[in-house]
């Protein structure tokens, strides 16, 4: 289960995708995502689908690998399948007992299901596709302008980036626990949903005691290499747009006016 989280993770490949600037990456995340939730028919979902899917071929990287973060959120996306079905109101389709299935809360579970998994594999392809330093950078670069409202841009930029580094790091960190505590003879397997929950209690001590040391070192070595914030720090590589970045905006553009147009024309 934890070597399912892709979240974070950086995938080498020598990719149109890869070499695009951070920049370019995260403004197509976040618009990616925001016209998920700003449409709602089977029309906008096929465009979606269709964009999304060149991205990936784009990326290089094995469709396999980034469709394994899934697995982790097949709980939630049960759970929130299973709200919209029954809480949904509408025309009876089904009834079972007390509860009412609903054409309504099957559309609306099926979008809800649609979104969440393309929120996920959107936002992995963004990490997977840039190195930490390269994200870091692009959000301090494209934040830039909030700094005239004294909004520390640098330093929740560096702490986003290091908060997505860190979810590997622990959780190879877990894994090493886990597998220790089971060489003792701790279960980690049997029982049901409640008594698995109990089981990982004992995790959380050696595990915050790891990430505070982990913490620790990272800011004695900042420290010792003189890092002082982002004031007056110059780049080796500063961020330049090239023509592949102007090309990725005009696909971006014609995904827009794409998903647009689905939406007007078929609401449904």
């Amino acid at each position: 289960m934890l070597k399912d989280i892709t979240l974070g993770q950086y995938y080498p490949r020598d990719s149109v995708i890869h070499r695009l600037d951070p920049r370019t990456k995260l403004v197509g995340t976040l618009v990616f995502l925001l016209s998920l939730f700003l449409f709602r028919s089977f029309a906008c979902c096929l465009v979606a689908t269709l964009f999304l899917g060149a991205v990936i071929r784009a990326s290089k990287v094995p469709f396999g690998f980034m469709v394994r973060g899934l697995r982790s959120i097949m709980v939630l996306l049960a759970i929130t399948m299973f709200f919209n079905l029954l809480l949904t109101p509408g025309i009876p389709v089904l009834r079972i007992w007390k509860l009412t299935v609903t054409r309504e809360g099957i559309l609306q579970a099926l979008f809800m299901a649609i979104r969440l998994i393309y929120l996920i594999i959107g936002s992995t392809v963004m990490t997977l596709t840039t190195t930490p330093n390269h994200l870091t950078d692009g959000m301090e670069k494209g934040l830039a302008p909030l700094n005239r409202l004294h909004v520390p841009v640098h330093e929740v930029s560096m702490m986003m980036s290091i908060a997505l580094r860190f979810i590997p790091i622990l959780m190879e960190e877990t894994d090493k626990i886990m597998k220790a505590q089971m060489a003792r003879g701790a279960d980690f397997e049997s029982g049901g949903l409640i008594k698995k929950a109990k089981n990982l209690v004992p995790l959380l001590v050696p595990l915050f005691v790891s990430a505070f040391r982990r913490a620790n070192d990272l800011a004695l070595a900042m420290e010792a290499r003189g890092y002082r914030g982002g004031q007056g720090r110059t780049k080796m590589k500063p961020l330049i747009y090239q023509k592949r970045d102007y090309g990725a905006y005009l696909i971006l553009a014609g995904y827009l006016v794409c998903i647009c147009a689905a939406g007007i024309l078929s609401p449904l």
